[in-house]
């Protein structure tokens, strides 16, 4: 099993098991909305004794606004 770090987007800085380390695009349930993160580089840590295997992987989008203006005004 290997580590999903994701960067960028609401999920930033948050780690996920990654049952398929061959993925290269993750769909990620967000409150109501559905969010994309894409792999970026090779796996890291894939040795003996370096820790646990980790794969990057990088906001791409979200399938509606994850951060909608509900009242109207821009603060």
């Amino acid at each position: 099993m290997a580590i999903a770090r994701l960067h960028g987007g609401p999920l930033d800085g948050q780690v996920l098991p990654l049952d398929d380390d061959s993925l290269t695009r993750l769909i990620v349930p967000y409150s109501e909305t559905q969010i994309v993160y894409e792999r970026r580089g090779a796996l890291e840590g894939t040795g003996d004794s370096d820790g646990p295997t980790t794969a990057a992987f990088h906001f791409v989008e979200a399938q509606d606004d994850i951060n909608p203006d509900l009242d109207g005004h821009d603060e």
